[in-house]
């Protein structure tokens, strides 16, 4: 998510700008994004003609409701002016229209007053109004870990010569990066089915966009509605980067081939995104202080009435029911319209639960390592030995052991912040020449080296705590600095605590390649999901952890104001990165197979991906590395992405867009709830049973009371050939602990390309069997050839 590790950044299909009338007089209205019966919005708009569209007849009608006249205006000049007391104000203020949504969702923003809201509740065809939210923002090595090479494969130059477009939501872009340049690419003129553009704003015009950036837009309605104008000192109110969030994700997905692309050296090899001859839209849709809802719905919108292929959302929020959460119902839309989208599951591991994202339409991913590590060797005066992680780079003082201080020794009138290192807690008298000791929380990474720097400090030892564990992050920072785990933290501190003169030195290795991978990252957030506990998520996991692509050279790799380095690419990490990466293999596979729908896409990508590691062990969870605790479906998904064998994956399990509205039916939903998803008044089928169950999805989830006995669940799942025309697939399955699990048919036969066969799958609970037991996971694999078609399955038991 918009979430990078570290660092927290608070922040919507044919879009409407507009210029309203209606302005607020003051800010005690709250924004709402507002959702209406398609049908009968297009029946308005036609009985209206001419004279004005149906959102100014909706808004006139509010004014009206609330006894606005010519008089009131005088009030409300009043009221701005703080003349009249706060009772009387709510019936003084003017509505203020922010967007219109035309595809997605039918509806608009608007900033009203608890009465105007009201007020909406008589208006024919109105389903409800959500308050807007502020939500939160969740890559050179990673083609060749996940096994894409030059002129083979999915990178074979027929498959690369498609104009597939990549909608990249985020923080905008730096227009004159070299990885958005057409240049020196060869590439074809603009799609002529293309209808967006660039828009002129703060430092960016139209003539910044070319034949592979052939669109960006920003949207700020929402955010300005809540924060204030945006102050162009600090920020462009226009779609140019000032953060590098957006600019990374977008060259992660699809950016150019880049040689000789690094971080002061480091990672230095190609850079390019997973589909890099694929074009780029940016829609800015987060600002310095967070972002809106309502401003995503819009770009959201914008990107569907553009033509987007892809859309890649590297942020969310707290988990919702889907009828409530925008992010779900505007997704949805994109899907409905063929559009795949791509989201980050979230930085909030490794508690259980914390997944975001988790509507069954979105593929939600998780995040991992690659195979290449920052080392650094940390020696104690007591001979023991500690690796560490860290992107410095630069001069480091010539003596090779220094004088270790923490706490009370490097404290400022015994000011408890030191173990932090926050701002003014360090005696620049204690530690003077010394490595500083500090302890994470309270402040940022980098910013502690900041603090220990302004104060003499010359090295740094940034100490994980115990719910940290052994992740180490590697940072880019201003001083000789590295992170250490948890269990080098407490053997540190114990070796300062008892010893009278403390010493230490740092060894910088540099990139490391061979390490096991991939490993799940404990930041990534986990399943079981709280919203939707009957489908797995996340889906799949992908590379997210020290990622090297893209950034702005006015933005510094660490953010700190008092660095001053200015870098063509940053290496960082969250979920945040994972996400363009399943953007990206998206772009690839739509190029081979146009025909695709977005579920069959998702479950290319999650039937075909692995759960081991490069050294054929299960992939293992970095929330406890001296373990090596094995990663499960709650952690990864059905596992990690191999886009090659996800091109050719011999079946599909497809979902309808009547499907989908189906399964909100089993949710137990309301008529008007699902009609927020649906955009249009839905009655769920009145024959036949249905269950989540039957949802097509390529997982299986299953939720058992513990202890119970012989209560069987009854899942049916249809799969689509689409490898071998004619084909014998024959089941294996790996049932989970504490279930029996029956497969009917074992044995699929087809005759063709496009036949779609159907089985069943029961799962009965064992006696004696289940008590003890929190989750428990298995698999289902259809197996012919070289086909190997895996769903995994997870039971939760409550």
């Amino acid at each position: 998510m918009f979430n990078i590790v570290g660092r927290t950044f608070i922040l919507l299909l044919t879009i409407v700008p507009i210029t309203s009338t209606y302005g607020a007089i003051r800010t005690s209205q709250s924004t709402y994004v507002v959702h209406m019966d398609n049908g009968k919005v297009a029946a308005l708009d036609r009985s209206l003609g001419d004279t004005k569209r149906w959102y100014e007849a909706i808004m006139d009608s509010i004014v009206d409701s609330t006894s606005f006249s010519s008089s009131s205006h005088a009030a409300a000049a009043a009221a701005a002016a703080g003349n009249i007391d706060d009772q009387e104000e709510e019936t003084q203020l003017l509505p203020r229209l922010l967007y219109v949504y035309e595809t997605v969702i039918s509806g608009f923003a608007a900033k009203l007053s608890p009465k105007q809201v009201e007020s909406l509740k008589t208006i024919d065809g109105f389903l409800y109004a959500t308050p807007d939210d502020m939500l939160s923002l969740h890559t050179t090595h990673s083609p060749h870990f996940l096994g894409l090479q030059n002129g083979k494969g999915l990178w074979e130059a027929p498959n690369l010569a498609s104009d597939v477009i990549v909608g990249i939501v985020d923080t905008g872009i730096w227009p004159e990066h070299v990885s958005f340049s057409d240049a020196a690419t060869g590439m074809s003129p603009v799609p002529a089915r293309w209808k967006g553009r660039c828009e002129k704003g703060t430092k960016f015009s139209p003539s910044d966009c070319n034949k592979k950036l052939i669109g960006a837009k920003a949207f700020f309605k929402g955010y300005e509605a809540v924060a204030g104008r945006i102050n162009e000192t600090i920020d462009y109110r226009s779609a140019r980067d000032s953060v590098g969030h957006g600019t990374h994700t977008a060259s992660t997905a699809a950016g150019n081939v880049v040689a000789g692309a690094s971080l002061f050296g480091m990672a230095k090899g190609v850079a390019g995104g997973m589909s890099y001859t694929a074009r780029i839209a940016a829609y800015k849709v987060c600002w310095q202080a967070g972002y809106a809802s309502s401003d995503i719905i819009a770009a959201i919108d914008q990107a569907i009435a553009d033509g987007v292929d892809v859309l890649s959302l590297s942020l969310g929020g707290s988990s919702k029911t889907y009828h409530s959460d925008n992010m779900a119902i505007a997704t949805l839309g994109a899907v409905q319209k063929g559009i795949f989208v791509s989201c980050s599951a979230g930085n909030s591991g490794p508690s259980a639960s914390t997944v975001a994202n988790s509507a069954p339409w979105i593929m939600t991913v998780a995040a991992s390592y690659l195979d290449r590590s920052f080392l650094t060797i940390v020696k104690l005066g007591n001979n023991q030995v500690f690796r560490g992680a860290s992107l410095y780079h630069g001069r480091r003082p010539g003596t090779k052991n220094l004088p270790l201080v923490y706490g009370k020794t490097a404290s400022a009138h015994d000011d408890q912040g030191a173990v932090y290192c926050i701002n003014g807690s360090l005696n620049p008298k204690l530690v003077k020449g010394k490595i500083v000791i500090c302890e994470r929380g309270m402040n940022g990474r980098t910013e502690k080296g900041e603090h220990v720097k302004m104060a003499g400090g010359v090295e740094m030892l940034l100490l994980n705590t115990e719910d940290e564990g052994e992740e180490v992050l590697a940072d880019p920072h201003i001083l000789p600095a590295t992170s250490l785990g948890a269990m080098a933290a407490k053997a540190i501190k114990n070796y300062v605590n008892i010893t009278k003169k403390p010493v230490a030195s740092i060894v910088f290795e540099g990139t490391v390649y061979g390490s096991p991978a991939p490993v799940m990252a404990a930041f990534s957030s986990r399943g079981p999901s709280s919203v939707g506990p009957d489908v797995i998520k996340p889906d799949v996991t992908a590379p997210g952890m020290n990622i090297l692509a893209a950034w702005p050279p006015t933005v510094s790799p660490t953010w700190l104001k008092s660095d001053k380095r200015s870098v063509s690419f940053n290496i960082i990490s969250g979920t945040s990165m994972s996400c363009p990466h399943v953007s990206g293999l998206a772009a690839l596979l739509k190029s081979v197979h146009p025909d695709w729908s977005p579920a069959a896409i998702k479950s290319a990508l999650m039937t075909t991906s692995y759960t081991v590691n490069n050294i054929r062990s299960p992939i293992s969870d970095a929330k406890n590395f001296n373990t090596f605790e094995t990663a499960t479906p709650f952690t990864f998904g059905s596992g990690h992405v191999d886009p090659e064998r996800a091109s050719d994956p011999g079946l599909v399990y497809d979902i309808t867009n009547s499907d989908y509205l189906k399964y909100l039916c089993t949710l137990n939903y309301t008529s008007s709830q699902i009609a927020l998803l649906a955009r249009r008044s839905y009655r769920c089928p009145s024959k036949g049973h249905l269950q989540s169950s039957d949802l097509n999805y390529p997982s299986f989830a299953l939720n058992f009371d513990r202890g119970a006995a012989n209560i069987t669940m009854e899942y049916k799942r249809i799969v689509t050939n689409v490898g071998a025309p004619t084909s014998r697939y024959r089941v294996k399955a790996c049932q989970p602990d504490g279930v029996l699990m029956i497969v009917r048919p074992k044995v699929l036969n087809f005759s063709k390309l496009g036949q779609k066969i159907s089985y069943k799958v029961s799962f009965m609970t064992l006696e004696g069997k289940t008590s003890t037991l929190t989750s428990s996971f298995g698999s289902l694999v259809w197996m012919s050839g070289k086909y190997s078609v895996r769903s995994p399955i997870a039971v939760t038991w409550l």
